[in-house]
Order: structure tokens, then sequence, then C-alpha cells
């Protein structure tokens, strides 16, 4: 399993002085996501993984989050903004920003870029050269919630190779150990078993159901036993002696 680049910190010719140490509560500097689409979609994934993996501590998850990766610790220089990513082997807690020289060098794992017609270009370009040549993302994928594209790649020996979809039209994560697929046009996480993992509105309606079906069964079966009690009467039967 390809592991994600750290970063490589200061070079021994750039003295302290020259270099700017921001704040560890940077705010992102993305901007506002293109429509309710990419910001439902980016929502789905954090939710549902967080869900999934709710007993889990060693990791973050996040979106259209800026990710500071200098290695002159500078805010003003080398940030990206992934829409959505994954940390493995870190601290599970709420951050303003990822920045790489305060999260011990790590960069993302896992990265997915929900494509628009402004971003393909960028996505498909720049951000995959970048995530495979710097960030050394093991696992990134690109899906377009219009078209409903998915394509993805694991890092084989420093370079992107593309990843194999199933039968089913998955794309396999080794590093969340999970598929991804495309369930009634929105990008989904599935297990080994090929089910899909439902998110907590799911999960809700379908505790109803199975409360509406236990509660059908029950009337069900006191219709039944009225029916027969009616039967046994009409027989001169006393149906509270048997």
């Amino acid at each position: 399993m390809s592991e994600p680049a750290t970063l490589e910190f200061i070079s021994d010719n750039i003295s302290e002085d020259e270099v700017i140490f921001p704040p560890g509560d940077i705010l992102s500097d993305e901007p506002p996501l293109e429509s309710d689409l990419h910001r439902d979609q980016i929502d789905l994934l954090i939710r549902i993984l967080k869900l999934w993996w709710r007993e889990r501590q060693d990791f973050y998850a996040s979106g259209n989050l800026t990710i500071y990766y200098s290695p002159n610790q500078k805010k003003s220089e080398h940030f990206r903004g992934p829409d959505f990513f994954v940390v493995l082997g870190t601290e599970k807690k709420d951050r303003k920003s990822w920045v790489v020289w305060q999260e011990d060098g790590k960069y993302p794992n896992m990265i997915v870029e929900i494509l628009s017609s402004s971003t393909t270009a960028v996505d498909k370009g720049l951000k995959k050269q970048v995530y495979q040549d710097t960030f050394r993302t093991p696992d990134y994928f690109w899906f377009d919630p219009v078209t409903m594209e998915l394509q993805g790649f694991h890092l084989v020996d420093g370079k992107y190779q593309e990843i194999q979809v199933t039968t089913d039209g998955r794309l396999w994560s080794q590093q969340l150990e999970l598929y991804l697929g495309v369930y009634e046009g929105k990008l989904r996480f599935f297990t080994t078993e090929n089910q899909l993992i439902l998110s907590s509105e799911e999960l809700a309606e379908q505790e109803r159901l199975r409360a509406d079906q236990a509660e059908r069964r029950a009337q069900q079966a006191e219709q039944e036993i009225a029916r027969l009690r009616e039967v046994l009467r009409t027989q001169g039967i006393d149906s509270e002696n048997i």
C-alpha cells in the first residue's frame, strides 16, 4: 500500500528569521461552492464516512477546506483545497484548515474532486499532478454530478495508475478499504460485500419501515386471533377456556 508524502521541511539555506510561522488556527481560503449539487455531494461523503467510522479516533475527513503545504511554512504560498479528503493516522478533531507542517507532515491518503465546467481542466490536470508528485496521495478520484463520470487512480511507484472499474461500475479505494460508486445520482461508499453504506437519514427511514412492518404484523396477528375466536364462538366454543 502506497503511503502519502510527508512535508519536506525548511531547507538549510533559509534562516529562522526569514520564515513566517502562521498561527495554528488558519482559516480556509476556499471559495464558495459552485452549486447545490457540489455542496450536497461533499456534505454527504463527509457525513456518511464519519458515521461509518464513528468508533474510530484516528482519521480526519473534511471537504472544501484549504490544505497549506508550503515548505517555508508560509500561508501565502502552496495551498490547495480538495473537495473531499481523508487523512489517516491522525487525531479526530475539528479544524479550520489543514496545515501540513502542524500535522506531522501528513498529506491526505485519499482525495475526491467534484467536477464542474470551470474546474474540470484543473482537477484532471494540475491538481492531479500536484496530488501525485507533491502530496503523493495514494487514492485520487473525480466525479461529475451532472454527467455521472467517475474515475479513480492509485499511486504505484510514484505515478497514478487508473483503477479498474468492477462489473458493478465501482472503484476500490485501498486507503479506505471501501468501494466508491454512483447510487441514485450521488457518489456513495459501498462495503467489501458491495452493500451501500447508509446515511443517518436512510438509517432512520429504514428503522421507521421496520417499525411499520412490525406494527402491521402485530395488527394482522390480532385480526387473525379475533377471526379465530369468532369461528369458535359460532361453533359454541368459549375461546377464553382454551
